[in-house]
């Protein structure tokens, strides 16, 4: 048992998950929820880790999706959120859906009951106090306007974002590159760079204008009050930009100068959308200037009429909502501490993880490595081969620079996904010539989970 304490901001689901993971280790803990002396726009409930949007926790399938891996992962690191969350499932298919109201409940009696833990009903209106040794914030996306303005002061006023505008994201190996060429426009290098750094998709007049309409006719996301953010003239969602005029967006992100077909050298694309690479691995690429308020299940119908992405995989769609997350790979170290003052670690949707079990996971491992530091020893960052690995690699390094000639933040959230991963070698079983179907995706995600699973063991 430590003599230290560690003090948590914020009982959304990082902060439960976090607490209760420095507790059970033996550590002292006091939670600071302002939920119940003052509230959110969100929130209806003064209970550790609600839900304040869907009830799912998406697939939970540990074979063959990340997510699901990172459900289990979770498991086996004695999870609260977990428990709560298998003790109070519903019936969903493959997915993990919860009674939210129970799980909600779960998780608070079992944090309020908890010998370890101490819970404070209170506003921490500013900077932690300097006598707060360890300290972990979790505020997630309504952080309270009196702690935010501290961070912008500590961290700088490009450091913390109060909306997201989000392109998709397409899994590489999902893109036709029998139709896809690499060039950069104009064939300008730029720092870092060699002159083929995008991936350029091209579009006829007829395939131009019947993506404009489709644009222009899809639902798009409702927002309630508390959501809404301004628009701004460098992230328009491109719909808004089609109802501007059929002509917009090709003189716009879908510009076509500068930029020639080596397949078709001497004809000319009427439009062209281009994709630049988003992770430091190669894996995932970032459909350029495509943020938008479509709602998510028409958005893969509408970007796949784009020639080359007709099987697109799409790690991430896009959005445009309010949101407060900082700029993890410029403030944060690998281990989630703090530049400026290491004795601060954030977790959580803050730190510009998305979804529910992605923000608990993000908790488990600050709290785990904080009371391994409590109690005078340390914990290595899980391995880049783990979800946990893979998911803290995104935000804290994998993450490419913004290009320097643009002055764009390029750090955006995202959920787990298999494009975070590291490659993996995979072999055709004896006797079979070739891959059929989606035989090779299934293999290879069975060698990703298979080996993730291996390497949190000794983590774990």
């Amino acid at each position: 048992m430590s003599n230290e304490v560690i003090h948590i901001i914020g009982g959304g689901l990082a902060g439960s998950e976090a607490a209760w993971q420095a507790a059970e280790a033996g550590v002292k803990v006091v939670l600071h929820e302002m939920r119940g002396v003052k509230e959110t726009d969100a929130h209806h409930t003064t209970d550790f880790a609600e839900l304040v949007c869907s009830n799912s926790f998406r697939s939970d399938d540990h074979e063959q999706n990340a997510v699901g891996l990172l459900h289990e992962e979770m498991r086996r690191c004695n999870s609260l959120i977990m428990r709560a969350a298998d003790q109070h499932k519903l019936p969903a298919g493959g997915a993990l859906a919860v009674d939210r109201n129970g799980f909600s409940a779960a998780v608070t009696e079992a944090i309020c009951n908890h010998p370890n833990i101490t819970v404070v009903r209170e506003e921490i209106a500013g900077w932690p106090p300097g006598d707060w040794k360890h300290v972990i914030i979790a505020t997630g996306p309504l952080t309270s306007p009196a702690l935010a303005e501290a961070v912008l002061e500590k961290t700088g006023e490009d450091s913390l974002a109060f909306f997201d505008a989000i392109a998709p994201i397409v899994h590489y190996d999902s893109i036709d590159h029998d139709i896809a060429w690499k060039q950069s426009r104009y064939d300008k290098a730029g720092p870092g760079g060699t002159g083929a750094d995008y991936l350029n998709l091209p579009m006829d007049r007829d395939q131009y204008y019947a993506f404009v309409e489709a644009l222009k006719t899809a639902p798009l996301h409702e927002f309630k009050d508390w959501e809404k953010v301004p628009y701004f003239d460098g992230c328009l969602p491109i719909e808004v930009m089609a109802e501007r005029g059929p002509e917009t967006l090709r003189h716009g992100p879908m510009k076509p100068v500068g930029l020639t077909n080596p397949r078709d050298p001497t004809v000319k694309p009427y439009a062209i959308v281009q994709l630049r690479q988003d992770n430091a691995l190669g894996t995932l690429w970032n459909m350029v200037g495509f943020q938008t308020k479509m709602r998510y299940g028409i958005q893969t119908d509408i970007f796949r009429m784009i020639p080359g992405l007709e099987n697109a995989q799409f790690a991430r769609l896009g959005g445009l909502h309010r949101n407060t997350f900082i700029n993890s790979p410029k403030v944060l170290t690998g281990d989630l501490k703090l530049k400026v003052d290491p004795r601060i670690r954030f977790a959580g949707q803050v730190t510009g993880v998305e979804g529910y079990v992605e923000s608990a996971a993000c908790g488990l491992i600050t709290g785990r490595m904080t009371a391994a530091e409590a109690l005078g020893g340390s914990l290595a960052i899980p391995p880049a081969t783990t979800a946990f690995g893979a998911l803290i690699g995104h935000i804290t390094g994998g993450h490419l620079e913004a290009e320097s000639y643009s002055g764009a933040r390029s750090f955006q959230p995202m959920n787990v996904n298999f494009g975070l991963f590291p490659e993996v070698s995979i072999s055709k079983p004896e006797g079979v010539k070739r891959w059929r179907g989606p035989e090779k995706t299934i293999a290879k995600r069975k060698a990703i989970t298979s080996r993730a699973l291996e390497d949190l063991k000794a983590w774990a």
